[in-house]
Protein backbone atom coordinates (compact mmCIF):
# COMPACT_ATOMS: atom_id res chain seq x y z
CA UNK A 1 0.00 0.00 0.00
CA UNK A 2 1.71 3.51 -0.96
CA UNK A 3 1.97 5.48 2.11
CA UNK A 4 0.27 8.60 2.41
CA UNK A 5 3.68 10.35 3.29
CA UNK A 6 6.62 11.28 1.08
CA UNK A 7 9.90 11.03 1.53
CA UNK A 8 10.62 14.40 2.77
CA UNK A 9 7.99 13.57 5.63
CA UNK A 10 9.19 10.21 6.53
CA UNK A 11 13.12 11.80 7.19
CA UNK A 12 11.52 14.43 9.21
CA UNK A 13 9.53 12.03 11.42
CA UNK A 14 12.40 9.77 11.24
CA UNK A 15 14.88 12.45 12.28
CA UNK A 16 12.27 13.13 15.33
CA UNK A 17 11.73 9.69 16.14
CA UNK A 18 7.81 9.28 15.68
CA UNK A 19 7.44 7.40 12.52
CA UNK A 20 5.35 4.75 14.58
CA UNK A 21 3.08 7.32 15.81
CA UNK A 22 2.95 9.10 12.15
CA UNK A 23 1.69 5.86 10.91
CA UNK A 24 -1.57 5.73 13.23
CA UNK A 25 -2.03 8.72 12.21
CA UNK A 26 -2.23 8.45 8.18
CA UNK A 27 -5.88 7.36 8.25
CA UNK A 28 -6.69 10.63 9.41
CA UNK A 29 -5.88 11.89 6.03
CA UNK A 30 -8.59 11.56 3.71
CA UNK A 31 -8.93 11.57 -0.27
CA UNK A 32 -12.18 12.77 -0.38
CA UNK A 33 -14.17 15.15 2.10
CA UNK A 34 -15.71 14.34 5.27
CA UNK A 35 -19.24 15.33 5.30
CA UNK A 36 -18.04 17.18 9.08
CA UNK A 37 -15.48 19.19 7.02
CA UNK A 38 -17.67 19.84 3.98
CA UNK A 39 -20.29 21.56 6.49
CA UNK A 40 -17.46 23.19 7.98
CA UNK A 41 -15.74 24.62 4.79
CA UNK A 42 -19.58 26.39 4.35
CA UNK A 43 -19.49 28.39 7.31
CA UNK A 44 -16.19 29.92 7.05
CA UNK A 45 -15.40 33.57 6.33
CA UNK A 46 -11.81 33.20 5.48
CA UNK A 47 -9.51 30.88 4.27
CA UNK A 48 -5.25 31.02 3.26
CA UNK A 49 -4.39 28.99 0.20
CA UNK A 50 -0.91 28.44 -0.67
CA UNK A 51 0.21 28.54 -3.93
CA UNK A 52 4.07 28.40 -6.30
CA UNK A 53 4.55 30.83 -9.35
CA UNK A 54 6.24 29.44 -12.68
CA UNK A 55 9.63 30.60 -11.01
CA UNK A 56 8.99 28.21 -8.37
CA UNK A 57 8.34 31.11 -5.49
CA UNK A 58 5.75 29.97 -2.82
CA UNK A 59 3.50 32.40 -1.56
CA UNK A 60 0.47 32.54 0.91
CA UNK A 61 -2.92 34.59 0.23
CA UNK A 62 -5.57 35.06 2.20
CA UNK A 63 -8.97 34.89 0.52
CA UNK A 64 -12.36 35.53 2.15
CA UNK A 65 -16.19 36.56 1.38
CA UNK A 66 -19.36 35.57 2.82
CA UNK A 67 -19.81 32.14 4.93
CA UNK A 68 -20.83 29.89 2.45
CA UNK A 69 -18.12 31.15 -0.45
CA UNK A 70 -16.81 27.86 -0.03
CA UNK A 71 -18.96 25.04 -1.21
CA UNK A 72 -18.57 21.33 -1.43
CA UNK A 73 -20.47 20.27 -4.02
CA UNK A 74 -19.30 16.91 -3.62
CA UNK A 75 -16.78 14.92 -1.54
CA UNK A 76 -13.91 15.67 -4.10
CA UNK A 77 -14.32 19.02 -5.06
CA UNK A 78 -14.91 22.48 -3.67
CA UNK A 79 -15.81 25.56 -5.17
CA UNK A 80 -14.38 29.15 -4.15
CA UNK A 81 -16.72 31.95 -4.92
CA UNK A 82 -13.30 34.48 -4.51
CA UNK A 83 -11.25 36.12 -5.91
CA UNK A 84 -7.81 37.42 -4.62
CA UNK A 85 -7.03 40.72 -4.02
CA UNK A 86 -5.60 42.27 -7.44
CA UNK A 87 -1.83 41.76 -7.53
CA UNK A 88 -1.67 39.30 -5.16
CA UNK A 89 0.59 36.12 -6.05
CA UNK A 90 -2.67 33.99 -6.15
CA UNK A 91 -3.99 35.91 -8.57
CA UNK A 92 -1.30 35.97 -11.08
CA UNK A 93 -0.89 32.11 -9.94
CA UNK A 94 -4.45 31.27 -11.17
CA UNK A 95 -4.60 32.96 -14.42
CA UNK A 96 -1.41 30.68 -16.04
CA UNK A 97 -2.01 28.41 -18.88
CA UNK A 98 -1.15 25.32 -16.51
CA UNK A 99 -4.17 26.56 -14.03
CA UNK A 100 -6.75 27.07 -17.00
CA UNK A 101 -6.06 23.43 -18.04
CA UNK A 102 -4.79 21.05 -15.68
CA UNK A 103 -4.75 23.14 -12.83
CA UNK A 104 -2.19 24.39 -9.87
CA UNK A 105 -1.18 22.75 -6.70
CA UNK A 106 -2.50 24.72 -3.72
CA UNK A 107 -3.36 24.21 -0.16
CA UNK A 108 -6.50 24.78 1.20
CA UNK A 109 -6.48 25.92 5.22
CA UNK A 110 -10.05 27.11 6.79
CA UNK A 111 -9.77 28.43 10.02
CA UNK A 112 -12.38 29.23 12.16
CA UNK A 113 -10.60 31.80 15.16
CA UNK A 114 -13.38 31.69 17.51
CA UNK A 115 -13.28 28.22 18.07
CA UNK A 116 -9.30 27.29 17.15
CA UNK A 117 -10.87 24.93 14.70
CA UNK A 118 -8.76 24.22 11.01
CA UNK A 119 -9.27 21.88 8.06
CA UNK A 120 -6.28 21.64 5.47
CA UNK A 121 -7.68 20.81 2.41
CA UNK A 122 -4.86 19.95 -0.94
CA UNK A 123 -5.16 19.20 -4.82
CA UNK A 124 -5.61 21.21 -7.59
CA UNK A 125 -7.05 24.59 -8.55
CA UNK A 126 -8.76 25.49 -11.85
CA UNK A 127 -10.19 28.85 -12.67
CA UNK A 128 -14.23 28.99 -13.03
CA UNK A 129 -15.97 30.91 -15.67
CA UNK A 130 -18.45 32.39 -12.96
CA UNK A 131 -15.52 33.45 -11.05
CA UNK A 132 -13.46 32.07 -8.27
CA UNK A 133 -11.99 28.79 -8.70
CA UNK A 134 -12.88 25.24 -7.85
CA UNK A 135 -10.57 22.67 -6.03
CA UNK A 136 -10.13 19.25 -7.11
CA UNK A 137 -9.15 17.40 -3.86
CA UNK A 138 -6.72 15.10 -2.96
CA UNK A 139 -6.20 15.06 0.50
CA UNK A 140 -8.52 16.76 3.26
CA UNK A 141 -8.02 16.54 7.19
CA UNK A 142 -8.34 18.07 10.45
CA UNK A 143 -5.54 19.49 12.39
CA UNK A 144 -5.32 19.81 16.49
CA UNK A 145 -6.21 23.00 18.10
CA UNK A 146 -2.69 23.51 19.49
CA UNK A 147 -1.15 27.78 19.25
CA UNK A 148 -4.22 28.62 17.93
CA UNK A 149 -5.09 31.98 19.54
CA UNK A 150 -9.45 32.62 19.95
CA UNK A 151 -10.54 35.71 18.23
CA UNK A 152 -13.69 37.09 18.05
CA UNK A 153 -15.02 38.50 14.66
CA UNK A 154 -16.59 41.73 15.94
CA UNK A 155 -16.34 43.94 12.45
CA UNK A 156 -17.66 42.86 9.15
CA UNK A 157 -17.76 45.71 6.13
CA UNK A 158 -18.05 44.74 2.89
CA UNK A 159 -18.24 48.54 1.85
CA UNK A 160 -14.62 48.70 3.05
CA UNK A 161 -12.08 50.46 1.18
CA UNK A 162 -10.26 49.14 -1.60
CA UNK A 163 -7.19 46.78 -0.92
CA UNK A 164 -4.33 48.16 -2.47
CA UNK A 165 -0.79 47.26 -2.19
CA UNK A 166 1.47 49.91 -0.48
CA UNK A 167 5.00 47.73 -0.60
CA UNK A 168 6.58 45.10 -2.24
CA UNK A 169 10.18 45.21 -1.76
CA UNK A 170 13.39 42.84 -1.02
CA UNK A 171 13.55 43.10 2.55
CA UNK A 172 11.33 44.50 5.76
CA UNK A 173 10.76 48.06 6.44
CA UNK A 174 11.55 48.77 10.47
CA UNK A 175 7.59 49.30 10.65
CA UNK A 176 7.02 45.55 8.96
CA UNK A 177 9.67 43.91 11.48
CA UNK A 178 7.85 45.46 14.37
CA UNK A 179 4.71 43.93 13.15
CA UNK A 180 6.48 40.91 12.57
CA UNK A 181 7.90 41.01 16.31
CA UNK A 182 4.89 41.25 18.17
CA UNK A 183 2.77 38.61 16.19
CA UNK A 184 1.34 35.79 17.71
CA UNK A 185 0.27 34.23 13.93
CA UNK A 186 1.58 33.10 11.21
CA UNK A 187 0.32 30.62 8.35
CA UNK A 188 3.45 29.02 6.53
CA UNK A 189 2.70 27.91 2.47
CA UNK A 190 5.01 25.13 1.29
CA UNK A 191 5.53 22.38 -1.66
CA UNK A 192 6.33 19.28 -3.01
CA UNK A 193 6.84 18.50 -6.45
CA UNK A 194 4.62 15.02 -6.19
CA UNK A 195 2.76 16.00 -2.95
CA UNK A 196 1.31 19.09 -3.89
CA UNK A 197 1.04 22.15 -2.07
CA UNK A 198 0.09 22.70 1.45
CA UNK A 199 -0.76 25.71 3.78
CA UNK A 200 -0.71 25.32 7.82
CA UNK A 201 -0.44 27.81 10.68
CA UNK A 202 2.37 28.28 13.50
CA UNK A 203 1.49 30.43 16.66
CA UNK A 204 2.84 31.17 20.06
CA UNK A 205 2.78 34.24 22.48
CA UNK A 206 3.66 37.77 21.01
CA UNK A 207 7.52 37.55 20.39
CA UNK A 208 8.19 34.00 19.35
CA UNK A 209 9.14 35.44 16.17
CA UNK A 210 12.63 36.72 15.63
CA UNK A 211 13.28 39.23 13.59
CA UNK A 212 16.57 38.50 12.94
CA UNK A 213 17.14 41.60 10.62
CA UNK A 214 15.62 42.83 7.40
CA UNK A 215 16.32 39.61 5.38
CA UNK A 216 15.76 36.80 7.56
CA UNK A 217 13.51 35.37 10.74
CA UNK A 218 13.52 32.53 12.50
CA UNK A 219 10.59 30.99 14.53
CA UNK A 220 10.01 27.38 16.99
CA UNK A 221 8.50 24.56 15.93
CA UNK A 222 6.42 23.30 18.62
CA UNK A 223 5.46 19.36 19.64
CA UNK A 224 2.09 19.11 17.14
CA UNK A 225 0.62 16.26 15.49
CA UNK A 226 3.88 14.50 14.16
CA UNK A 227 2.92 14.06 10.83
CA UNK A 228 5.19 16.80 9.38
CA UNK A 229 4.00 18.20 6.52
CA UNK A 230 5.19 21.35 6.48
CA UNK A 231 8.78 20.41 7.62
CA UNK A 232 8.72 17.41 5.45
CA UNK A 233 7.81 19.77 2.72
CA UNK A 234 10.81 22.21 3.56
CA UNK A 235 13.07 19.50 3.80
CA UNK A 236 13.07 18.11 0.73
CA UNK A 237 11.95 22.21 -1.01
CA UNK A 238 13.30 25.36 1.04
CA UNK A 239 10.79 27.50 -1.29
CA UNK A 240 8.00 28.51 1.25
CA UNK A 241 5.71 31.52 2.32
CA UNK A 242 4.57 33.29 5.10
CA UNK A 243 1.90 35.62 5.51
CA UNK A 244 0.82 37.95 8.77
CA UNK A 245 -2.70 38.98 9.39
CA UNK A 246 -3.10 42.45 11.03
CA UNK A 247 -6.80 41.19 12.48
CA UNK A 248 -7.12 44.78 13.83
CA UNK A 249 -7.25 46.54 10.38
CA UNK A 250 -7.29 43.81 7.67
CA UNK A 251 -3.94 44.20 6.25
CA UNK A 252 -1.45 41.27 5.45
CA UNK A 253 1.98 40.89 5.16
CA UNK A 254 2.84 37.94 2.52
CA UNK A 255 6.61 36.91 2.35
CA UNK A 256 8.55 34.32 0.27
CA UNK A 257 11.69 32.92 0.38
CA UNK A 258 13.75 29.85 1.70
CA UNK A 259 13.33 28.08 4.81
CA UNK A 260 15.96 25.71 6.71
CA UNK A 261 15.33 23.12 9.25
CA UNK A 262 17.03 23.79 12.21
CA UNK A 263 18.25 20.61 14.49
CA UNK A 264 20.89 21.94 16.40
CA UNK A 265 20.52 22.44 19.89
CA UNK A 266 22.16 25.94 20.40
CA UNK A 267 19.44 27.32 17.69
CA UNK A 268 16.71 25.98 19.18
CA UNK A 269 17.26 27.13 22.68
CA UNK A 270 16.94 30.30 22.23
CA UNK A 271 12.74 29.40 22.01
CA UNK A 272 11.27 27.54 25.09
CA UNK A 273 9.37 25.10 24.59
CA UNK A 274 10.68 24.37 21.13
CA UNK A 275 11.64 20.68 19.15
CA UNK A 276 12.61 22.60 16.40
CA UNK A 277 13.49 25.97 15.11
CA UNK A 278 12.77 27.37 11.27
CA UNK A 279 15.05 30.10 9.33
CA UNK A 280 13.52 31.56 6.99
CA UNK A 281 15.33 34.14 4.50
CA UNK A 282 13.40 36.28 2.45
CA UNK A 283 13.10 37.15 -1.23
CA UNK A 284 10.39 39.10 -1.81
CA UNK A 285 7.93 41.17 0.82
CA UNK A 286 4.35 42.28 -0.11
CA UNK A 287 2.02 44.64 2.02
CA UNK A 288 -1.43 44.98 1.26
CA UNK A 289 -3.70 47.35 3.12
CA UNK A 290 -8.01 46.57 3.58
CA UNK A 291 -6.93 43.53 2.24
CA UNK A 292 -10.02 41.70 4.15
CA UNK A 293 -13.50 43.75 5.19
CA UNK A 294 -13.00 41.80 8.53
CA UNK A 295 -12.04 42.50 12.02
CA UNK A 296 -11.04 40.38 15.06
CA UNK A 297 -10.51 40.88 19.05
CA UNK A 298 -7.78 38.76 20.84
CA UNK A 299 -10.05 36.87 23.61
CA UNK A 300 -7.09 34.17 24.57
CA UNK A 301 -3.83 32.51 23.83
CA UNK A 302 -4.22 29.34 23.37
CA UNK A 303 -3.11 27.45 26.36
CA UNK A 304 -0.40 25.37 24.53
CA UNK A 305 1.77 28.18 24.12
CA UNK A 306 5.17 27.64 25.66
CA UNK A 307 6.24 30.47 28.02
Amino acid sequence: MKSVFHEGEREVQERAGVTRMANRLANAIHSSIPEAVQDFLQEQPIAVVASADAQGAVWSSLVWGEPGFMQAIDARTVWIDADPVPGDPLARNLHTPEAMHEGIDVGLMAVELETRSRIRVNGKAKLRAEGGFELHVEQAYGNCPKYIQTRLLTSDSRAHARASITQHEAQLSAAQQAWIARSDTVFIASIHKEGGADSSHRGGLPGFIHVLDERSLAFPDYAGNNMFNTLGNLAVNPNAGLLFVDFETGATLQLTGKAQILWEAAPVARFPGAQRAVHFDIESVLQTDNAVPLRWTLEQYSPFNPR
